[in-house]
């Protein structure tokens, strides 16, 4: 059967308007015929016979009257063995295969497969206990990925159930050999390969149950995992300003965060941010493996130079294939990066299709597009009883670091966690350059909330002291006042600074935090013995080294502990706290802890002090 045809009425940019007499359906595939290319191209809006289409490659050449042919199939990416360790573009391209057949520079029009159909995977089958009673997700069989078993599933559109027919033996298969042969109510018998596809802009949905996400995703950054922590299967953003470290806290989270697989969608970065990106990842060793980490990554790659049109379709090839590998029960953490060129580019598709403009010339449905691609995260409960996890994490770029631009605050009100970075802190070399003060997280931290709500008033109340010390000078506070503030630094230099380079403080485990953390909780709620503010304040610099060399010690080695004696010794002559406090879990802080005492009989202590200070 010949595949209907239409014929270009107008082009403007990449967009252009097809008249057509046959049926056609939103999102369709069409490809553009010019010559020997094949240019392809989506139905974004009809009206009437004539349908609107973004091109994903260069117009140049079209002309009024080309010839336009439907393919009767929706934007797709197909889903198999062989995903991971891959490089895409936004229509799952294999860029490094590209690369090789035609060098740096791509034609139009070309497409190859997403995955080597000439590969064997050894192939296991899978006959119990689902053999008569077979829906849509469920495994008939597996293949080895890497470290994970990477299941065979029936296709996920299928409703009713199913009866299995015949499955093939243990042994070596290429993607396209059919594997297995599984009959309908029907009587009919359907037979299945390795491969399966699936519309990118349809939610994948072949699980029993969706959860509210609870249990945390370990990130080792100490002040995401503490103080605004995000949950396997919720949804974060990290907006901030160019230069504040958004894409290096990316790496460190894809890198260390107890996720299975980790999928990157470059969208719209600068090409020098990309290609950095695609050399240090072959390089990274993986913690979990001791192999590269591109072992379990997947990278979707579309940078600011190539067509705005692929921009849209990148976040949402990341998003399908993120639900696919949590079809199987894994825990998949999807990075986007970033979700403003996304948005400029829906700005500028809108704005050729000549829609009414919202804020900032952004289209008005801009809220509902975000709010869709943060839902297709969950926690879900599959029907052969494994759990798997999609987490998403996204970046936006606000022009100057303002967050009350239109991307940023449809985005907060959909995600679960807020990081915002702070050009301030970037600037004074704070990394993470998250600001304590704005972020907040609606998922409940693995360390007791009463504790994380002393630390944080430490570091507002400290703030305040901060303001007040620049308008009157640090003479007009009182010496309670500045022990407050000199707490709040040391908290902000000891805790929730860490170095992304040194091999130890670059990752902090969930068992470190909650061991450091009650002693950093300890000294925030300890009375010190001070008289003056010079006193005070040389004290807290001495204590503030003493903790950040111990932050590069391994957790629990003997130097470790030699570190953490030292810290004892050194608060045990300026502190009034019990030891034991220290050596176990702080006890929930009462409204007042963090008030500092000045009492008389500290003042006859002063000479003592003195003499220990110098």
């Amino acid at each position: 059967m010949d595949k209907p045809k239409g014929k270009i009425l107008a082009i403007n940019g990449n967009m252009i308007s097809v008249e057509q007499e046959s049926s056609i359906i939103q999102n369709e595939v069409a490809y553009v015929l010019l010559g020997e290319e094949k240019l392809k191209a989506e139905v974004i809006r009809i009206k009437g016979n004539v349908a609107s289409m973004q091109v994903f490659e260069s117009t140049k050449g079209l002309k009024v009257g080309d010839t336009v042919e439907f393919s009767r199939e929706m934007l797709s990416v197909q889903l198999g063995p062989g995903l991971l360790s891959q490089v895409y573009d936004g229509l799952q391209n294999p860029l490094p295969q590209l690369a090789e057949k035609f060098g740096f520079f791509l034609p139009r029009g070309v497409d190859f497969s997403a995955l080597d159909e000439n590969r064997k995977w050894h192939f296991y089958p899978m006959l119990e206990p689902y053999k008569n009673k077979l829906r849509k997700g469920m495994p008939l069989g597996y293949v080895e990925e890497g470290i994970f078993k990477h299941y065979i599933m029936v296709p996920f559109d299928w409703s009713g159930e199913y009866e299995l027919d015949w499955i093939a033996g243990e042994g070596d298969y290429t993607i396209r050999d059919i594997v297995a042969k599984i009959k309908d109510s029907k009587g009919t018998v359907h037979e299945l390969d390795m491969v399966r596809e699936w519309p990118i802009k349809i939610p994948l949905s072949a699980y029993k149950e969706k959860y509210t996400p609870e249990e945390p995703l370990i990130t080792k950054v100490r002040i995401i995992d503490t103080f605004f922590p995000v949950a396997k299967g919720g949804t974060y953003c990290i907006p901030g300003p160019f230069g504040a470290g958004k894409t290096v806290l990316q790496h460190l989270t894809s890198r260390y965060a107890e996720a299975d697989i980790v999928i990157i969608a470059a969208c719209g970065e600068r090409a020098g941010e990309v290609v950095e990106t695609l050399r240090e990842f072959p390089e990274i060793t993986d913690p979990r493996t001791g192999k590269s980490l591109m072992e379990r990554t997947i990278i979707i790659c579309n940078t600011s130079s190539m067509p705005v049109a692929s921009r849209e379709a990148s976040v949402y090839t990341a998003a399908t294939l993120g639900e696919y590998y949590r079809q199987m029960g894994l825990d998949v953490l999807l990075l986007a990066d970033s979700t403003s060129r996304w948005a400029q580019a829906m700005r500028e598709v809108s704005g050729r299709l000549e829609e009414i403009p919202g804020e900032e010339a952004y289209p008005a449905y801009l809220e509902s597009r975000i709010a869709e691609f943060y839902e297709r995260a969950g926690l879900v409960e599959l029907s052969f009883g494994e759990k798997g996890s999609l987490t998403i994490g996204g970046t936006v770029s606000p022009a100057g670091g303002n967050f009350e631009e239109p991307v940023t605050q449809s985005t907060l009100k959909v995600v679960g966690a807020f990081h915002g970075l702070s050009r301030e802190r970037s600037n004074a070399r704070r990394f993470p350059s998250i600001d304590p003060l704005d972020s907040w997280s609606r998922y409940k931290p693995f360390i007791g909330e009463d504790k994380v709500k002393v630390a944080q008033d430490i570091l507002f109340k400290g703030n305040e002291v901060d303001q007040m010390m620049k308008v009157v000078g640090e003479e007009g506070t009182s010496l309670d006042d500045f022990v407050v503030y000199l707490k709040s630094e040391f908290l902000d230099n000891v805790y929730l600074q860490q170095n992304g380079f040194d091999e130890v403080d670059a990752a902090t485990d969930r068992e470190r935090q909650e061991y450091v953390f009650a002693r950093i909780s300890a000294i925030l709620k300890a009375s010190f013995r001070f008289s003056r503010k010079e006193q005070a304040r040389k004290s807290f610099y001495e204590l503030r080294q003493l903790c950040i060399d111990w932050n590069y010690k391994p957790f629990l080695s003997p130097e470790f502990k030699d570190q953490e004696q030292k810290i004892e010794d050194f608060l045990s002559e300026y502190a009034d706290w019990e030891k034991e406090s220290v050596s176990r879990q702080a006890e929930p802080a009462a409204e007042n802890s963090g008030r500092q005492t000045n009492s008389k009989e500290q003042e006859t202590e002063e000479k003592d002090n003195e003499e220990n200070t110098q």
